[in-house]
């Protein structure tokens, strides 16, 4: 059976909770009465805590500000993962992070000062995303969005908790689904707390709570020299660089096609260039227009998707899928109620069913079928030209 907390000396205390257990709310409280430490440190970061404290705040400016800045994928990852901890936490009845708000609260209770530990939840989200292969990110969404095989699959919360084998076994799980995101969600994040619970040290007692699946690896990384964990902390406060080459593509795409246009309309070729206007226009407005319809969009943005998607493909700066979420805002504009049954999360026909979540899917779908739309008729211009 695994301890509800581990001291690693006579000044550290770890507890290992979960962010959807009624049972780590009252271990928590109970800790920090009994404890009297000096420092709560908190698995969470400014913008995980804003959502936790004030889990209502989405208004229409936010979606469009979402749209415009391309940032409707991390979004739509981020809530499936939160509606995943929202579906278990139902069971409970807890909302997920509860014991860390709990924490927040009992030490602000009783004058105590407190740290938050964890990674900005975005940098965290940007890295796995990058490091994962197409294959990789397709099993994750589909396991996030589409995969509910397991709502009928029973499990203990409590024995999770107190097994160490069995939360060992689960998190192994997950490296096996995913290395690349299991990498940057388990082993980086346990050498990012680590290397913050080593900068705050010397401040007298400190009682730091986290998940109860980092806390192995969190000890691990305690052992290393103090000067190589916190050392760590900058290069994984980074974004990953963005690759090149998909920017090379992008830019590569246009000029294929103003080449081909301009070589054959030289020769007189006025056959094959309509055949290349075709393929071009059709490829991409009718895979832009399937993604939007995907999203179960409004007919509307499903007609803008595909009419801007051949515009926006000669355009590296520009992408369909704004254009079909934009439509989608406008025509189906959200509500407060839409918005705060969107940040409830109660499930992932959410995304589909809500309005909020239409547009995020909307935007990122239509971006994802104008894309292969892309690449098609590329394909499809080039075995014309050497068929």
């Amino acid at each position: 059976m695994a301890q509800k907390f581990v001291d690693v000396d006579e000044n550290l205390r770890l507890i290992g909770t979960a962010h959807i257990s009624t049972k780590s709310v009252n271990l928590v409280r109970e800790q920090i009465l009994e404890y009297k430490p000096d420092l709560v440190a908190i698995e969470l970061c400014e913008s995980r805590l804003k959502s936790l404290k004030k889990p209502d705040e989405l208004d229409n400016d936010d979606l469009l500000k979402i749209i415009n800045e391309g940032r409707s994928m991390m979004i739509l990852l981020q809530s499936a993962l939160a509606a995943q901890q929202r579906r278990m936490g139902l069971e409970t009845g807890e909302k997920p992070g509860a014991e860390l708000l709990a924490a927040i609260e009992t030490a602000e209770e009783k004058g105590i000062d407190y740290a938050l530990i964890d990674r900005d939840v975005v940098i965290t989200l940007r890295r796995a995303w990058r490091k994962m292969g197409l294959r990789e990110k397709w099993r994750v969404l589909n396991a996030l969005l589409w995969d509910e095989d397991d709502e009928n699959e029973e499990f203990d919360l409590d024995e999770l908790l107190e097994n160490s084998d069995l939360l060992s076994e689960l998190m192994e799980e997950v490296r096996e689904a995913a290395p690349n995101a299991g990498a940057v969600l388990i082993d980086e994040r346990d050498a990012y707390l680590a290397g913050k619970i080593q900068q705050i040290r010397g401040k007298g007692k400190i009682l730091a709570v986290v998940g109860a699946g980092h806390i192995n690896g969190i000890i691990e990384n305690l052992e290393i020299a103090p000067l190589e964990t916190t050392s760590r902390l900058s290069e994984l406060s980074k974004e990953p660089p963005k690759p090149i080459w998909p920017k090379l593509v992008m830019w590569a795409i246009p000029l294929f096609l103003a080449t081909v246009v301009g070589w054959l309309a030289y020769n007189g070729d006025f056959a094959e260039l309509e055949n290349t206007l075709w393929y071009w226009l059709a490829a991409n407005a009718i895979f832009a227009g399937l993604g939007v319809a995907l999203a179960r969009g409004h007919p509307l943005s499903i007609i803008v998707g595909a009419i801007s998607s051949p515009i926006t493909s000669l355009n590296p700066t520009l992408a369909a899928g704004w254009f079909a979420g934009y439509t989608q805002l406008k025509v189906a504009a959200p509500t407060g109620k839409d918005a705060a049954e969107f940040l409830e999360l109660n499930d992932n026909n959410v995304f589909w069913s809500n309005r909020v979540g239409r547009i995020l899917l909307v935007t990122a779908l239509g971006n994802v079928g104008s894309a292969i739309g892309a690449w098609l008729a590329g394909g499809a211009i080039i075995g014309m030209l050497i068929g």
